[in-house]
């Protein structure tokens, strides 16, 4: 089968982007244009390798199926779901080579699918209603799953393996958006799709779904959505409690015990059980260092793009430039529809978290933190490539926000 990716999409178009890059973003949406092309010094000196040379420590942990968000209904644990000993990244003292060719690994695509198993709380319902408007510019469909008032994360094989199957049936080129941990195709051989995802800072994660889940919206929205079947309104007590005295008190919302399998309560704090995969054992221990470095590898060998809304413009020219079929024209879609997007599945139930509560989570979430400033390195790795030796031009201040704050932490 042919491989489906950079040359294959539109490489006459890619290479015009190369050539003459518009729009790429900032560091940071609330920077100044004046600090655009400084990501490089973030990245000078510093090799590029894969974080994975340390020992996989597979925990002994026995446990059972959490019912909440999780695991399957199924007794089967995935202990070999992906291959453990593929090692990629530079030997040590290697120079990183930026060619945006070498950062792009939508060329080893062998169909043109992209899968988005987006990770909850990132901001991916903006990005689902985005990649619908460029569906209809770039000739491309997008599906998303129906949704149920407990999502299955962690799937079985058989469960894997109907989902993959039904997916590789709809008409192509096509885009799918699913909660769901990361899938390997090729170990049930099928054809490996285009991976993309979001992530976001795992503090502000942890606090967006605290005000998410007591937002009554949400719960009304739910019962429109799944009638019967849906969640109902929790107490009083529970929908008011603010995240500084949930964690002062150590309710069970709000208890981070190191490598916990089950929590009693279910949440999605999380993040890289979305990359690390489906083996059980590995992947779901909380704050894991090999679920860590098992997520790492996964994003560096199998991720097209992993992007995050805290620096959308970086985000919008990687997708643009590294999955061009499908991406074309995405910044511009995104600010002209800027006002709708921001505002999807936004919460505006919050409160001012501490400072005290914030030290608690950092000291907690070591592993999760360490995962997503990884996502950032690489992202900003791969925009870096695309402007490495070129001379910005006035073009790349055109799609510059507005407002100074354009990341909203609780959508």
């Amino acid at each position: 089968m042919q491989k489906v990716g950079y040359n294959v999409h539109d490489r006459r178009s890619s290479e015009e982007q190369l050539r003459n890059p518009t729009a790429h973003g900032h560091h940071h949406d609330h920077h100044s244009h004046h600090h655009h092309v400084h990501h490089q010094e973030k990245i000078d000196g510093h090799n590029h390798k894969a974080s994975h040379d340390k020992q996989l420590a597979v925990p002994d942990n026995k446990h059972k199926e959490d019912e909440v968000h999780y695991e399957d209904e199924e007794d089967e644990v995935e202990e070999n779901d992906d291959d453990l000993s593929n090692a990629v990244g530079s030997t040590e003292g290697e120079d990183f080579n930026f060619k945006a060719d070498l950062l792009n690994n939508t060329k080893y695509a062998e169909v043109d699918f992209v899968f988005f198993n987006r990770v909850p709380k990132v901001g991916s319902q903006s990005l689902m209603e985005l990649m619908a408007r460029l569906g209809k510019i770039n000739g491309f469909t997008h599906a998303r799953n129906k949704g149920s008032a407990h999502e299955t994360i962690v799937m079985n094989k058989q469960r894997q393996n109907d989902l993959i199957a039904d997916l590789l049936t709809r008409p192509k080129p096509h885009i799918y958006s699913q909660h769901v941990a990361y899938i390997n195709f090729t170990r049930f051989h099928l054809p490996k799709p285009i991976y993309i995802n979001l992530i976001r800072d795992p503090i502000d994660r942890i606090i967006s779904w605290h005000y998410y889940i007591r937002a009554p919206w949400y719960y009304r929205d739910m019962q429109a959505k799944l009638g019967d079947k849906a969640i109902p309104m929790p107490s009083e007590e529970f929908m008011n409690l603010d995240l500084d005295t949930c964690v002062r008190n150590h309710d069970p919302h709000c208890t981070f015990t190191q490598m916990q399998i089950k929590n009693p309560v279910g949440d999605h704090r999380r993040q890289t059980l979305f990359f690390c995969g489906m083996n059980q054992k590995l992947c779901m221990p909380f704050n894991s260092e090999a679920a860590m470095q098992k997520a790492k590898r996964t994003v560096e060998t199998e991720y097209a793009v992993v992007g995050t809304w805290e620096d959308t413009n970086i985000t919008l020219s990687v997708l643009e430039a590294y999955i061009p079929r499908f991406f074309r024209n995405a910044k511009v879609a995104y600010y002209l529809g800027k006002d709708r997007l921001s505002r999807v599945n936004r919460n505006n139930v919050t409160r001012i978290v501490s400072d005290e509560t914030r030290l608690i989570l950092r000291k907690n979430l070591t592993n999760e933190i360490e995962f997503y400033e990884f996502c950032k390195q690489r992202l900003y790795l791969q925009y870096a490539a695309l402007s490495h030796g070129k001379r910005f031009g006035e073009d790349d201040y055109l799609l510059v926000p507005e407002q100074q704050n354009d990341y909203n932490e609780d959508y």
